[in-house]
């Protein structure tokens, strides 16, 4: 099983409202966790780390960003800054 930490950023009102954690869990049987987020109504900004089969990990990757989402690599630990 693999780890990694990414970031997403919702930069609509449309993307923002979407599911979009919640499938990737489900339609790519992954572990969500957040680690961090700020939300508003037009935008907002998660940081998750994913656990799960790497090639699962990297098709829901490309899946998050075939929806609008941009998505962008983490390092370090977040809930520290």
């Amino acid at each position: 099983m693999d780890s990694q930490r990414v970031r997403f950023t919702f930069e609509s009102d449309d993307l923002v409202k979407e599911p979009v954690i919640y499938k990737l869990g489900q339609d790519f049987h992954l572990v969500t966790n957040i680690r961090r987020a700020e939300i508003g109504e037009n935008m907002g900004w998660v940081i998750l780390e994913l656990d799960g089969e790497k090639e699962e990990i990297e098709r829901g990757l490309q899946w998050v960003s075939s929806t609008g989402v941009r998505v962008d690599p983490v390092g370090g630990d977040v809930i520290e800054g």
